[in-house]
């Protein structure tokens, strides 16, 4: 049906029915992933909590792995994390009313036999002993998303396939930018950042397209990614595997296992919340939050040894 209609008509249509307290289907709460305001709901309700603003949280599980050329794969960690986040509403005076993204997110790097989170760590492939610099990045937000692109296109879910009582919504997400630790000619030397994200969500059709109902997805993340900085590997080549399962928790933030929330609330205590609805912040990614933290340490030695101290 909006094939047939001009850009000026569809953004005039989708604002007035974006601008509308009720989804399009409000009779009987079922929300129709063919119609472009439901289906900006329908996302919506795969990402955050039930009302607007409230937070929500994700938790996943996995292994960590490194593959190296020439040797077996090995598994370096297993992997706990966690992201909360809210969603919330914003306006545009064409597009209507969408929404916004906002979170912080956490994975630690735990030891595959005890399942302790892991400080020190002998790198296998140099013999070296780093400390780990857990992945916490705050914040890892999103553009806002309306019913109606800039273009005038409405909104779809182009990897959604239902199956039976099922919804699944997998979709990539290929990196490939300067690297932020990289200097000013990387278009000679070629150090960019590569990267692959996998995600594929899961629900039960019932549950996610009835409107009247909190939905609670399940997820599979895969990342496929150089080393971590910390690691300090150099130009050896290679890259990291990590492979993860888990859900949107009904529970939020109670619901995590043990050894997240102590961590959060020992050395992470503004994780157990969202960032505030209004952020606008860059986002945090491991490599800018290394270069941060790496910066603020050369920092601080430069001044000791400045000063007569240091070591």
């Amino acid at each position: 049906m909006f094939r047939t209609i001009t850009k000026t008509a569809l953004a005039a249509s989708a604002a007035a029915l974006a601008l509308s307290a009720a989804p399009a289907q409000a009779d009987d709460h079922m929300l129709d992933p063919n119609d472009p305001v439901d289906a900006l709901e329908i996302s919506k309700r795969i990402q955050c909590g039930v009302q607007d603003g409230d937070t929500a949280v994700y938790h996943w599980s996995g292994n960590i792995y490194g593959r190296s050329p020439g040797q077996r794969d090995k598994l370096l960690f297993r992997g706990e994390g966690m992201n909360i986040r809210r969603c919330v509403s914003v306006e545009d005076p064409e597009r209507g009313t969408g929404w916004r993204l906002i979170s912080r997110e956490i994975m630690l790097m735990l030891d595959p036999e005890t399942g302790e989170v892991v400080d020190e760590w002998e790198n296998p492939y140099t013999g070296e002993t780093v400390d780990v610099m857990q992945i916490y990045n705050d914040p890892v937000n999103q553009r806002p998303s309306f019913a109606v692109s800039s273009s005038g296109q409405p909104f779809r879910l182009p990897t959604l396939r239902e199956e039976g009582p099922y919804v699944f919504m997998p979709f990539e997400v290929p990196l490939f930018y300067t690297n932020p630790l990289a200097g000013e000619y990387q278009e000679y030397v070629g150090n960019m950042y590569h990267a692959m994200e996998i995600f594929d969500f899961a629900a039960l059709k019932d549950e996610l397209f009835d409107s009247s109902r909190p939905a609670y997805p399940m997820v599979s993340w895969v990342r496929i990614s150089q080393w971590a900085p910390w690691m300090k590997m150099g130009s050896r080549p290679g890259l990291m595997v990590f492979n993860a399962m888990g859900r949107k928790l009904p529970g939020g933030f109670e619901e995590l296992p043990d050894v997240l929330k102590n961590e959060i609330r020992e050395n992470y205590p503004i994780y157990e919340d969202a960032p505030p609805a209004d952020d606008t912040r860059r986002n945090e990614t491991t490599w800018t939050k290394f270069k941060l933290l790496e910066d603020q340490r050369r920092a601080a030695e430069g001044h000791s040894d400045s000063s007569g101290g240091g070591h």
